[in-house]
C-alpha cells in the first residue's frame, strides 16, 4: 500500500484486548481497534499498557481499524 493510505494520529490506550489488539481513543474521540506493528511485536521488549500514548497508522478505507507505530516514554 502507498504511504497516502494512512493517517497517524496520536492516541491514549484505554484497554487491552486479547490477541495483541487493542482499543485506542485519538485526538477526535473516535475509538480504533489497533495492533502493533511488526517490529514491535518482534522483540516483544516494547510493553503496551492502558494509559499509555500511541501513535496509530489509521487506515483511510477502515477508520475503525489501525496500527500502533510508536509508544512514548
Amino acid at each position: 500500500m502507498a504511504d497516502d493510505d494512512y493517517i497517524r494520529m496520536r492516541g491514549t490506550v484505554k484497554e487491552v484486548l486479547r490477541d495483541a489488539t487493542f482499543k485506542v481513543e485519538i485526538e477526535g474521540g473516535l475509538e480504533v481497534m489497533a495492533r502493533p506493528s511488526g517490529r514491535m511485536r518482534r522483540g516483544r521488549i516494547i510493553r503496551i499498557l492502558p494509559g499509555d500514548q500511541v501513535d496509530v497508522e489509521v487506515s483511510t478505507y477502515d477508520p475503525t481499524k489501525g496500527r500502533i507505530v510508536w509508544r512514548y516514554r
